[in-house]
């Protein structure tokens, strides 16, 4: 009997699998390991974990180092990927026009629409003169709603009011007549004074009605359909607001433009074609299918994509002694997205959701680095080390060791950096490695919610939400209703949080649950479903899913609650039994190579005792 460890070194874990081969090639399994991977994938700094991992199998199992006769490592070729993120569209305003703005307590509720005045020439307004007071620096809120009551006890019609500082629901309860009160517009000394101007504030829960939809604001200011086509992008920058301000000047003028945001070469074995950035994803996908198989890319000087791609290259040279010039882009995956983006021009510091286009890129290198990486382990442990097959290889024996599972079967690893598939038919494996996994739906996610944190989105990619509707109870995500026996923490009341492993986390945005939710199942669908459907195109014979019988999903992602069921109802039209992999009965959709390694070992084993 000889006692073997499998070892897959993964982009993010290590995993391995001891087992015992008797004769005939007979494999008895014994344990499995799992620790993070040290250092890129493929590299000599993949060797502490290495040793970790092995180390813990065997004491698993209760076996000592000394017994080990191989480790069995995979072509851990180094995958490498990068993410940049362009904005293509950019909301400007001109002269003086403000769009809306959204503070937490705005004060009073509905639509006042008035011509802007000072709030020190309030005494100057004759009566019936219907105006919008305009609150600067300096002025108490005491003092300012005595003199709004005072100017409209003299038949004033102050029919709202904008304020500098956090003031508006404290002036808003001291006013005889009750308005409209946006307050934190930070530089309220260049909101143009004597233009006509409407202010809205929408009830608590509820969002604002005439000033975020275009035909409200022709009606309010009694524009013409130019001009109304004109004011479109304002009412679609307040959409979604609890309050906002409108004021029109002669001048005034809120335009949308798109951004040059760079070309993108692909570069394919017998066409190249070039594709601009802010053409958006589907059409840079779609040029890529053009000139499939892609051999390398390239980014416009000066530009997110060309410094992206640049600087994968440079990493991929330094990790693996190659030259620059030498290292191909193997993939790309572009995604529409958004991202939050301080308006140019406006006057609270507002922000516009602008479209902008993710962009995921691969490189792989030579199985060079790997036979380096073999001998530093044999070093460390002492024993032999074998190079087993093509990873793709090895996670199909492993995943055929999933109940249940036959040939031909196809299996989609996904990690953090890539998407790996490959089918296998009649004999041959096919192969695809794709750009494109967990790591771009973490930064869609943190880009569209506009956490600016990295470590949030990524539990909420992994984590289901919930409502915290009172002190012993939260509202799930599917509506059902989860009690305490101790009050939760204060800062989780009436907010969305995050039920991860370590506990409640508040999600501190103003978005709902919902919003939050299809977010993040956007991110997923536009990433792995996407993903998965064309890697199982690249791999199935003759492109024709229908062809393949089995998918079988493994890698870290396929833990995830609700990406495997949204692979499976993709492919369901078209007869594939697609489920997250169960390897050995007992891992799961872990240590699927790890185990085929030990697989395919075995097999090597009975040939050349059969020999």
């Amino acid at each position: 009997m000889a006692l073997v460890v499998g070892v897959d070194i993964g982009n993010s874990t290590t995993e391995a699998c001891v087992a015992e081969i008797g004769p005939g090639g007979r494999v008895t399994y014994l344990s499995g390991a799992l620790t993070p991977t040290s250092g890129v994938k493929g590299t000599t700094d993949n060797v502490p974990g290495v040793v970790e991992v092995v180390r813990r199998a065997l004491s698993s199992a209760g076996r000592p180092v000394r017994e080990l006769s191989a480790v069995l490592v995979n072509e851990a070729t180094p995958v490498i990927s990068g993410l940049a993120m362009e904005t293509i569209t950019e909301t400007i305003v001109t002269e003086s026009t403000m769009i809306g703005h959204n503070p937490d307590t705005p004060g009073g509720a509905g639509l006042g629409v008035g011509e802007t005045v000072a709030f020190g020439s309030l005494p100057d307004c004759a009566p019936g003169a219907k105006v919008i007071c305009v609150v600067g620096s300096g002025v108490d809120f005491e003092d300012a709603a005595a003199g709004i009551n005072k100017a409209v006890a003299r038949g004033v019609e102050v029919t709202g009011a904008i304020v500098l500082a956090d003031d508006a629901t404290l002036i808003a309860n001291r006013l005889s007549a009750p308005i409209p009160v946006v307050d934190e517009v930070t530089l309220v000394e260049k909101v143009p004074l004597g233009m006509p101007a409407a202010v809205e504030v929408a009830e608590p829960g509820r969002t604002i009605r005439t000033l975020s939809n275009s035909y409200g604001i022709a009606t309010v200011f009694d524009l013409d359909a130019e001009q109304t086509r004109m004011i479109a992008p304002v009412a679609r920058a307040l959409v979604g607001n609890r309050s906002a301000v409108v004021v029109r000047t002669p001048s005034g003028d809120i335009t949308g433009r798109r951004i040059p945001a760079g070309n993108l070469t692909l570069i394919g074995e017998q066409v190249k074609r070039s594709v601009e950035i802010d053409a958006g994803a589907a059409e840079i996908m779609a040029t890529l299918r053009r000139v499939r198989p892609l051999t390398d890319a390239t980014g416009e000087a000066g530009t997110h994509v060309g410094g992206m791609l640049a600087r994968v290259r440079d990493t991929m040279s330094e990790l693996t002694g190659t030259a620059v010039g030498a290292v191909r882009i193997q993939d790309v995956l572009a995604v529409d997205t958004f991202v939050p983006q301080e308006v140019t021009g406006a006057l609270a510091g507002e922000f516009a959701l602008e479209n902008a286009v993710a962009l995921a890129a691969m490189v792989r290198t030579s199985r060079g680095p790997m036979r380096l990486l073999a001998e530093k382990l044999r070093e460390a442990l002492g024993v032999e080390v074998l190079i087993g097959g093509v990873e793709a290889d090895m996670a199909v024996l492993g995943a055929l060791t999933t109940p249940g599972t036959g040939r031909p079967v196809a299996i989609l690893d996904l990690g953090g950096g890539s998407t790996d598939a490959a089918v296998a038919g009649d004999g041959v494996v096919r192969s695809v490695h794709l750009a494109g996994a967990g790591d771009l739906v973490t930064k869609l996610i943190d880009s569209e919610l506009g956490l600016d944190n990295r470590e949030l989105a990524e539990d909420i990619k992994k984590y289901p939400l919930a409502k915290a509707e009172s002190f012993f109870h939260v509202r799930m995500e599917d509506g059902t209703a989860r009690f305490f026996d101790e009050p939760l923490p204060a800062e989780a009341f009436a907010r969305v949080v995050v039920l991860s492993d370590a506990g409640m986390r508040p999600v501190p945005t103003r978005h709902n649950l919902e919003k939050i939710r299809q977010v993040r199942r956007s991110a997923k669908h536009k990433v792995f479903v996407v993903n998965a459907l064309r890697a199982l195109e690249q791999v199935a014979p003759g492109g024709n899913l229908r062809q393949i019988g089995f998918v079988v999903v493994l890698g870290g992602s396929a833990l995830d609650f609700e990406i495997p069921d949204m692979i499976a109802e993709a492919v369901a039209g078209m007869g594939i039994v697609c489920g997250t992999g169960n390897v050995r009965g007992s891992e799961g959709p872990r240590n699927a190579v790890a185990t085929g390694l030990v697989a395919s070992h075995a097999l090597d084993v009975s040939l050349e005792t059969a020999g």
